[in-house]
């Protein structure tokens, strides 16, 4: 079986009835070695304490064996962690796949001060960030969501084309949170289940 790391959001405190539980308890009961670690600090996260706990978690992993699922500000830790591990000459792959559902929008990580640390623009341009997120999975990564998110209101299209990404757009889906109705999310779980499975 393989191995899946789940990375939480902002203000997350993997909560019972979110997808994400959920998806880890699913997971766990195929046979899956499921991290799904409490990353530090969650309601004033501070991005060296998020990527320290994130590289922690990766120690002990098995990158071709690895499935990486992260939801909101834990898309943008993805990216984070990507961009600098290539800065720091690192080329080889750290996961095997990544699936981000709900990327917060550069736009909004701007205008909300508790986050902005999050941003991967001072890094230089798009393509460096593309090339960083390629590097550090064996896959492309995917992206899952809503074409109503008012976290990225540009919309899965646009995040997938600016770092080539492959995409899942979920209607009506919102950030794709308890609120918005997720709970139960089996079209994650067949993603992680299935490489496979078709996208929209």
């Amino acid at each position: 079986m393989g191995e899946v790391l789940i990375l939480h959001g902002w203000q997350n405190h993997r909560p019972e009835g979110h997808w994400q539980r959920w998806l880890a308890e699913e997971l766990d009961a195929r046979g899956h070695d499921v991290r799904y670690p409490q990353l530090p600090d969650a309601d004033t996260p501070v991005r060296a304490g998020w990527l320290a706990a994130l590289e922690a978690e990766l120690v002990s992993t098995t990158p071709s064996q690895l499935t990486v699922v992260a939801h909101s500000l834990g898309c943008a830790l993805w990216l984070a962690y990507a961009v600098a591990r290539r800065e720091s000459g690192l080329d080889d792959p750290a996961a095997a796949r990544v699936i981000l559902v709900s990327p917060p929008s550069d736009g909004f990580l701007e205008r909300t001060p508790e986050i902005s640390g999050f941003l991967t623009a001072d890094t230089g341009e798009d393509d460096a960030v593309a090339a960083a997120l390629a590097a550090a999975s064996i896959a492309a990564p995917m992206v899952v969501q809503g074409d109503d998110d008012p976290v990225n209101p540009a919309g899965t299209v646009a995040f997938a084309e600016v770092f080539g990404l492959e995409r899942v757009t979920v209607p009506g889906g919102g950030h794709l949170t308890i609120g918005d109705g997720y709970g139960p999310f089996p079209l994650v779980l067949d993603l992680v289940l299935d490489p496979g499975s078709p996208t929209g």
